[in-house]
């Protein structure tokens, strides 16, 4: 696979960091003020990938679930969680009612249908010319009589969120369209929902590392003397500095960036899930956040850490430091245990016993990204239970996709009297069937405060 494809977007816009190897040396970010397109000139290039998306991925995704007829029913303001994801830019609501039909045909192409009064355009064929919503939904009958769909994939899941997009009344008007043979014929599409969302074409592979590296310059920009004055400034304020900058770059955030603090003395349990607090920061304090952004339709999550040097320090003290490199240790005995076909809950439980060997304090908990921050797939631990039957436990990896290496582990630091420093890590990765690529590498060393 080449993660690098040449494509005239990439040329263009991104050639100063769509270069072969760039994207994944360790603790990639960018420098300078970063390359990032102005809305207007976005839509282009999310509708490329999409046209792609739909021409190429569909029709194979469609087959692989063995779903005739895919149909994605939204209204206005209440849309369907994947509509967005198929429909071209831009697009900001399911104009009154929206009906879109996927057909996969003889010869393995899939019709792109729509039955609604605003025609999408390409790559969609509009198949009504007007009328009232009783009229909409008699052609939308109609259309599905014509095509005589085997199955027809409809978003109801108990499982995933993603794939229950399909409303209780939207529901009720699609079975008083359809003739009464035929109600037979619907199921589930949740697999067909879940493949769509998870899997990465070349183009957005392409594209990936620059996203992936726009949030991690953000945070060494913020753990930095630039932005942190020890003494005076709180976590929240790094938050807000945060999410500002993004917001300035024109990236939104899909959660409020999170900024914590641990110090010496202010003991870490062992046994807790979670270490840190908020307030001033001080030297000697270990920083920590968790941020995520979206952009071209692809989001990430990224946590990392920092310390404020201590008047006197030249560098990180020898036990942080030691900490983040178990924690490297940690994402290495994780990722090395994803191999296509294995499910999330037998990752988790390979990871676990592979770091209880290694005698490291860790705890897994890692999920897809891509068109969702918390993506669908599979899920490879929670931070509230390890014991791997959490939703998604039972889905299978998949090459071309992505996901958050997230988790933390515990260490005793001798500099701070044996104290535990948590050392929490999250950084996008893709997985290619063969091996876990970092998007845009991967903290190995302190962000430092100087």
């Amino acid at each position: 696979m080449r993660y690098c494809v040449v494509f005239a977007t990439c040329l263009l816009v991104f050639a100063t960091t769509c270069t072969t190897a760039a994207p994944f040396d360790q603790g990639r970010v960018l420098q300078g003020e970063p390359a990032v397109l102005p809305a207007r000139e976005r839509v282009a290039v999310e509708n490329r990938i999409l046209t792609e998306r739909l021409q190429t991925l569909l029709p194979e995704l469609m087959a692989e679930t063995d779903i005739d007829m895919w149909l994605v029913l939204s209204r206005e303001y209440a849309e369907d969680p994947v509509y967005f994801t198929l429909v071209p830019q831009p697009t900001f609501a399911a104009r009154r009612t929206t009906l879109l039909a996927f057909h996969r045909k003889a010869d393995g192409s899939v019709d792109r249908l729509v039955v609604n009064r605003y025609p999408l355009g390409e790559p969609y064929t509009s198949v009504w010319s007007g009328g009232d919503l009783d009229a909409q939904w008699r052609a939308l009958g109609k259309l599905i009589e014509e095509r005589q769909p085997r199955r027809i994939g409809i978003n109801q899941s108990r499982q995933w969120a993603i794939a229950d997009g399909l409303s209780k009344s939207l529901h009720e008007r699609l079975l008083e369209v359809l003739p009464e043979d035929y109600r037979s014929r619907l199921v589930s599409a949740q697999d067909l929902v879940v493949r769509w969302t998870e899997t990465r074409t070349a183009a957005e592979q392409a594209v990936y590392p620059h996203i992936v590296a726009l949030a991690r310059s953000v945070v060494a920009d913020a753990f930095s003397s630039s932005v942190i004055t020890p003494g005076v400034t709180t976590t929240d304020d790094v938050a807000w500095y945060i999410r500002g900058r993004y917001e300035a770059l024109g990236l939104p955030v899909w959660f409020m960036p999170d900024v914590n603090l641990q110090r010496a003395g202010q003991a870490c349990d062992r046994d807790s899930p979670f270490c840190g607090g908020q307030g001033v920061i001080e030297p000697g304090d270990v920083l920590h956040t968790d941020v995520g952004l979206c952009y071209l339709k692809l989001c990430t999550d990224t946590q990392e850490m920092g310390y404020v040097l201590r008047l006197g320090e030249t560098e990180v003290p020898r036990g942080l430091r030691e900490a983040l490199a178990t924690g490297n240790r940690w994402q290495d005995l994780l990722v090395a245990q994803f191999r296509t076909g294995s499910t999330g809950s037998e990752i988790l439980a390979a990871t676990r016993a592979a770091a209880s060997k290694a005698g490291i304090e860790s705890s897994t908990y890692s999920h897809p990204i891509g068109f969702f921050g918390h993506a669908a797939g599979p899920t490879i631990g929670m931070w509230d239970d390890q014991s791997g039957l959490a939703d998604g436990g039972q889905w299978p990896l998949h090459p071309d996709t992505a996901y958050a290496i997230e988790g933390n582990i515990k260490a005793q630091v001798p500099e701070w009297n044996g104290q535990w420093v948590q050392v929490k890590l999250e950084q996008s990765a893709l997985f290619d069937g063969r091996r876990v690529h970092y998007l845009a590498g991967r903290q190995t060393a302190w962000h430092v405060v100087r």
